[in-house]
Formats: C-alpha cells, sequence, structure tokens
C-alpha cells in the first residue's frame, strides 16, 4: 500500500495523493518482503505448491497488483472477491476460485476510494468494503465503508454503495481489516500497529447519516493486515504479514485458542475462509500471486465442522489443534524454524542494515 496526503470525502474523483515516505523501520521490512517472496516461491515449488485438491489458485487479472482484501461469494458458490489497496480505482473483483480468472468487475461510484483495505460478505448478502487505510499515522479525521448488494449475475457493473461514515472512540488510527459477523450482521474493525492495536465494534447497525463510532472491545496482539469469521461465526481468524491467530467467538469477544497456519508470502494482506469453514485461503499483494489455501484442524475448526467431524467418527485433519508444525512466535507473528527462518532472518538482517547505513549517510 502506497502514503498519501488527506483528501476529499465521497463523491471525490480522487485523493490528493502526497510524497510522504513510511519510516525507516517499514522501508527495512518492506525491503525485505521481495526476499522473502523469493524465499516463499522456492518453497512452494519444494512443497508441490497448492495440491489439486486444495481450493487456492492464483490470480490472473493483471489489473489486481496490490490485492488487501479476500472473501468467499455468498450468491456464487466458488468465486472469491477481492480488490487493490490505495492509488488504485474503486473496483471489486469477481475472481473465480477454480481458475483465478476474474468474472466480473464491480466500479464503485461516488465514494473517495482513499485506500481499500479489506472486504467482506455479510448476512444480509451485502458486500462491505473497507475504505480504512491510514498510512500517515492516524491524520484521517475519518474513514468509510462502502455497502452494496451483491449482484445476482456476475457482469461487470457500476454501483453506488450506501457509505457508512467511521471513526474510532479512541482517536484515528490505520486499518487493514475488517470483518462482519455471519449471525450478527455487525461490523469489526481490528487496527494496524506493529506492535499490535485492538478490535473495534460498530453500532449493532450501521448508519448512513452522521457518524458511526467503533469501539474497542478487545487487544489483538498482531500487527493485522486481515480477519475473517468463519461461516458459523464461532471463529475468528487474523493474520498479519508473518503469521497470525485464531480466536474463538464467544459472548460477542474473541478468546486465542491457536496459531494460524499462515504461508510465506510476499506481502501477505488477506484472507477468507472457505464456505465450509475447514480452509483459510491468504493472499497477497503482487501480479500474479498465488492465493494458498491452508487447512484446518483440531481446535481451530469452526464449531459446525468440529461438531460434523465428531458424529462422523473422523479426527478433522492431520495437524494438531495449536498448528505446531516445528514453528516458533515473534512478537505474536509465527515464523518457521529450519532453512526458510534462516532465510527470513538474513532478509530482515540486510534490508535494517541497509537502512541504518542510509540514515548515516
Amino acid at each position: 500500500m502506497r502514503r498519501q496526503s488527506p483528501g476529499r470525502g465521497p463523491g471525490s474523483t480522487g485523493a490528493t495523493r502526497a510524497a510522504a515516505g513510511p519510516s525507516p523501520a517499514r522501508r527495512a521490512v518492506r525491503g525485505a518482503f521481495v526476499a522473502l517472496g523469493t524465499v516463499g516461491a522456492l518453497l512452494v515449488a519444494a512443497d508441490g505448491a497448492v495440491a489439486a485438491d486444495e481450493p487456492g489458485f492464483t490470480v490472473r487479472d493483471p489489473r489486481i497488483t496490490e490485492a488487501s482484501g479476500l472473501a468467499a461469494s455468498r450468491a456464487h458458490p466458488g468465486v472469491y472477491w477481492t480488490h487493490n489497496d490505495s492509488a488504485n480505482a474503486a473496483e471489486v473483483f469477481a475472481v473465480d476460485g477454480a481458475t483465478g480468472r476474474t468474472l466480473a468487475t464491480v466500479t464503485l461510484t461516488g465514494v473517495a476510494g482513499r485506500d481499500l483495505e479489506a472486504v467482506s460478505v455479510g448476512p444480509d448478502g451485502d458486500l462491505y468494503v473497507g475504505d480504512i487505510g491510514d498510512n500517515l499515522g492516524g491524520t484521517w479525521p475519518h474513514v468509510w465503508i462502502y455497502r452494496f448488494a451483491e449482484p445476482a449475475e456476475l457482469a461487470d457493473t457500476t454501483v453506488e454503495p450506501a457509505v457508512h461514515t467511521v471513526q474510532y472512540a479512541d482517536g484515528a488510527r490505520d486499518a487493514e481489516s475488517l470483518a462482519v459477523h455471519p449471525g450478527t450482521g455487525r461490523v469489526y474493525v481490528v487496527g494496524k500497529r506493529e506492535g499490535g492495536d485492538g478490535l473495534y465494534a460498530g453500532p449493532e447497525e450501521l448508519s448512513t447519516e452522521g457518524v458511526n463510532t467503533f469501539t474497542r472491545v478487545a487487544d489483538i496482539d498482531l500487527w493485522a493486515t486481515d480477519a475473517a469469521f468463519s461461516p458459523d461465526g464461532s471463529r475468528l481468524a487474523v493474520r498479519s504479514y508473518f503469521g497470525g491467530r485464531m480466536y474463538a467467538w464467544e459472548d460477542g469477544g474473541p478468546r486465542e485458542i491457536g496459531r494460524l497456519p499462515v504461508p510465506i508470502q510476499r506481502q501477505g494482506e488477506s484472507l477468507a475462509f472457505t464456505p465450509d469453514g475447514r480452509t483459510v485461503l491468504f493472499g497477497s499483494e503482487g501480479e500474479g500471486e498465488e492465493v494458498r489455501a491452508e487447512e484446518l484442524s483440531g481446535e481451530l475448526l469452526p464449531e459446525d465442522a468440529r461438531r460434523a467431524d465428531e458424529e462422523a467418527g473422523g479426527a478433522g485433519g492431520s495437524k494438531d489443534a495449536a498448528g505446531d508444525d516445528g514453528g516458533r512466535d515473534v512478537d505474536g507473528d509465527s515464523v518457521a524454524l529450519g532453512g526458510a527462518g534462516l532465510a527470513i532472518a538474513l532478509a530482515v538482517w540486510i534490508a535494517l542494515r541497509g537502512g541504518r547505513r542510509r540514515r548515516g549517510d
């Protein structure tokens, strides 16, 4: 995602972009993403990429280069909605989960489209698109959520969505994660800070009049880049660049239960549950990027899937509940050990060392 200066609100033809650059630390980490992408590609090749029976796919549309959100369609089985983030047109793409090809493009009109960062499908069948990015560290006075009915037919179209203006009760912040609970329809946002941030709940019903205030309801110890509820609403998955957490959703709040099996990607900024809730898909920015599928097991499985396995006498997968695959956690992010871990550490060290040298010039 790119940085920018405060722009005009919904209805503007484009937000003013500025040359304000990222912090030296963030430049260093982003510089490492290229090396990490190379490492990830090698690991995918060694692991046989995504197995033929797994619901992963490669994005084929050359327009989709900064995919920052992912959500399974309710109206069209096997289809996933995605979009680019800042400095791109306000468009949402319907992608075939079997071929990775774009089946339809929905262009949003009458909106700012300043920094689209997340998409979710609500129980009402509406798409919720979060224009919630704020790379300038909390300088935007407000952000927006755009809402429109999922098209009944997959064809290129233009829609004017409902616009919900959003503020946070404890001050402005950057965010890239938006999730709509499939039972209650309540909208949640996870703030994005390197040391972790919070989970914010919107009003029971969003309004197009005035401001919708989102209130912090829990801490999330991740540099969060996306979040999604399981189809039955019993699990909340939150990812970061290098790892993630699964939470049981209990009494309207999250309880951490284990690590997500997040793959190594170039710049991982999206995730979604498959409609059966048994698999999480992980997406990344970049042209022609692969959306990786990771099967869930044990306690990570949503309750509906766990009950079905118990009734069938199945084990529900081969991995244990905590996703114990020989990894370790660093500041809430899971990083694989062995050769991949060493390669990541080396890439980050080189980027940081280069950043320190530049600051010393």
